[in-house]
């Protein structure tokens, strides 16, 4: 097989799988065509010289990368959705399929699908993507990363032959896989899910692993929880600022799709800013504003206002009142945003 010294797997996630994921098949699908691939991506992680019935062959009916999960893994997580906090998520058309490292950066990313077919999180879906679906995927990443935004990538988007009925846009529509390359898929809703559970021990070490492998600049400290609020709600002010800086507004922003490392991904419904609006709305269904622009910033910023912060506070060293960990996340966060606010006019 053509990998190029570029690829490195490296299946990190392997450590946790025992208690944040559940090994799932992926969809077989009847003929695969592809529309998208990303080659200037694929060679940051040595995929680039895989011909047009390889990339299909992993990227379409997702037979194993060498020395990588064997198996896809759909992640388990909890989230806050149209303000309330639902239990019943996880990767619904989507799995993990492969780590590995940047050859440029040596980050750790991750091969994220949608549209692969159901897992144990589905609720009743099909496990399907629209191809229309996949395109706006591709067009909403491409863009953020030509404003300089940090998005992730979508590597891989493949025409499936099915035909899919949706109730909000015509039907029969043609249907897509997608495969994203992402700094991690590790969301604040999979705290929150082990805080929600009451296990203590898991949130140890899911902190200990995202720490180590998304902000590792963090090294030793005594007081890991505040050190990582820290480093993850600076990450998550510079994403809304990236955002405000381009127009972007993201149409359903909830914690199951917040990323730790900062990133940006998972783009349904989304629209750039024609003018400067706050009351702006990028989905057709949001008529109360609920994911209005200022809302969706304050919503990055507010995750650490409530709910985020709870699970990990049983593991965090106490801190004076008015102390840096006390008050840097959630002040760090708001304070970012509304700088940009007031630079962006």
């Amino acid at each position: 097989m053509p990998l190029t010294a570029r690829y490195r797997p490296d299946p990190q996630i392997l450590q946790l799988a025992d208690f944040i994921a559940d090994e799932v098949e992926p969809a077989r699908f009847p003929k695969l065509t592809i529309r998208h691939r990303d080659q200037r991506h694929a060679a940051r992680v040595g995929l680039d010289g895989l011909s047009d019935e390889e990339w299909a062959a992993h990227l379409g009916r997702f037979e194993p990368l060498p020395q990588n999960l064997p198996t896809p893994l759909a992640l388990r997580y909890h989230g806050h959705q149209f303000r309330h906090y639902n239990r019943d998520l996880g990767d619904g058309r989507g799995f993990l399929f492969a780590q590995l490292r940047a050859e440029d950066t040596g980050q750790l990313l991750d091969l994220g699908t949608k549209g692969s077919g159901e897992t144990p999180w589905s609720r009743g879906g099909d496990g399907r993507l629209t191809l229309q679906g996949g395109v706006r995927e591709v067009l909403a990443a491409s863009l953020l990363e030509a404003h300089g935004g940090e998005t992730c990538k979508i590597l891989s988007l493949i025409e499936t032959g099915e035909s899919l009925v949706r109730y909000d846009e015509p039907s029969p529509t043609r249907a897509g896989v997608m495969v994203r390359l992402s700094h991690g898929h590790v969301r604040i809703g999979s705290f929150q899910r082990l805080g929600s559970l009451g296990d203590r021990v898991g949130l140890g070490r899911l902190l200990e692993h995202a720490a180590r492998l998304y902000h590792p600049q963090l090294g030793d400290t005594n007081d890991l929880p505040g050190a990582f609020l820290e480093a993850v709600a600076r990450a998550l002010a510079d994403t809304a600022a990236g955002w405000m800086t381009s127009g972007f507004v993201h149409g359903v922003l909830n914690t199951d799709n917040l990323n730790i490392s900062g990133e940006s991904f998972d783009y349904g419904p989304w629209r750039f800013l024609p003018q400067c609006d706050p009351a702006f709305t990028a989905a057709y269904f949001d008529e109360t504003g609920l994911y209005a622009v200022v809302a969706s910033l304050g919503r990055c910023c507010g995750a650490f206002g409530g709910g985020w912060p709870r699970p990990l506070a049983p593991l965090t060293v106490d801190a004076p009142r008015g102390s840096p960990q006390q008050a840097s996340p959630r002040g760090t966060a708001r304070r970012c945003a509304v700088g940009c606010c007031a630079a962006s006019g």
